[in-house]
């Protein structure tokens, strides 16, 4: 069984991206890691190629910055690494610059590649995630937080990055038939002071938006506060942080301003009825699913 791994990334130091723990934490499971870097101005190759991983093959790109078509670029930008892969790769695991695998599901995700690899049935894995907001103890737990979605796919060139690159599809817009997998994907995206975070709004929404909603949504003078995205509901966390995260979280100088009984009072009673459900049930109700369970 052979495994590749694939990213896309721009300006990772400048956007403060935990790339580097992103592709090292799933190295130890890829045979080769496709990078597609895109048009940097700042010091990004340098920091992956400081890796020192022979595994790891850097795929130069440009970004098209006229394309604001609700985040069409970064599924362009993901197709661009996915057909770098090797033709003899078996699975294709993908991770995005902000998401960070535990080394304690490594095993257990090897081994469903494997006991999955003859069943044609299943196209991919699908993974469980957990959504930490504002700082490293916090995670968002509801329904504005997607809850699984595919990170390994199978090597066939016609599964297309889909919307946005938050999942995939095949080519005739089928849905992936995929196996959900005890394993989750630890995605620290919104962990940032809040000059970060306002930082990372403006650049992320400029492949979303024109100069007009921008100027009126989020012009240069945007400030942050933690409410902003409203998360509804945070959750204390008591596990552990990967291994790879370590250095980030010694290295914090910032703390999470936000109320979380605010939190509950603002969410609405829909909200707080479906939240309910879910807690007793496990079952999202009207849940966007961009994948079919198959095992």
């Amino acid at each position: 069984m052979k495994v590749s791994g694939f990213t896309f990334i721009r300006n990772a130091v400048k956007n403060d991206y935990p790339v580097v723990e992103s592709i090292t934490s799933i190295l130890p499971v890829c045979d080769e890691f496709i990078v597609a870097l895109g048009d940097c101005d700042d010091d990004t190759e340098k920091l992956i190629n400081a890796i020192g991983s022979p595994k790891i093959k850097i795929v130069h790109t440009i970004w098209d910055s006229s394309v604001r078509n609700g985040g069409k670029v970064f599924a362009d930008e993901t197709d661009k690494a996915f057909n770098a892969i090797a033709a003899d790769s078996d699975w294709a695991f993908y991770i995005q610059g902000d998401e960070v695998v535990h080394e304690k599901y490594l095993p257990l995700i090897k081994q469903e590649m494997q006991d999955n690899l003859a069943d044609v049935k299943v196209e991919g894995l699908l993974f469980k995630y957990l959504h930490f907001y504002g700082s490293y103890d916090y995670y968002g737990h509801s329904r504005r937080w997607y809850r699984r979605e595919i990170r390994i796919i199978r090597n066939n060139k016609e599964i297309r990055s889909y919307r946005d690159a938050q999942g995939f599809r095949w080519a005739n817009n089928r849905k992936i038939q995929v196996k959900l997998i005890d394993a989750c994907i630890y995605h620290y995206g919104w962990v940032k002071p809040p000059a970060g975070l306002a930082n990372k709004l403006r650049n992320f929404n400029l492949f979303y938006h024109n100069d007009e909603w921008m100027a009126q949504n989020l012009p240069e003078t945007f400030t942050f506060d933690y409410s902003h995205k409203n998360p509804d509901r945070l959750v204390h966390f008591t596990g552990t942080h990967p291994a790879v995260m370590q250095k980030r979280l010694a290295a914090t100088n910032w703390s999470l301003d936000i109320d979380l009984n605010e939190l509950d009072r603002k969410m609405s009673f829909r909200r707080k009825l479906l939240q309910k459900i879910e807690d007793l049930t496990g079952w999202r109700i009207s849940e966007y699913r961009n994948y079919k369970i198959v095992k």
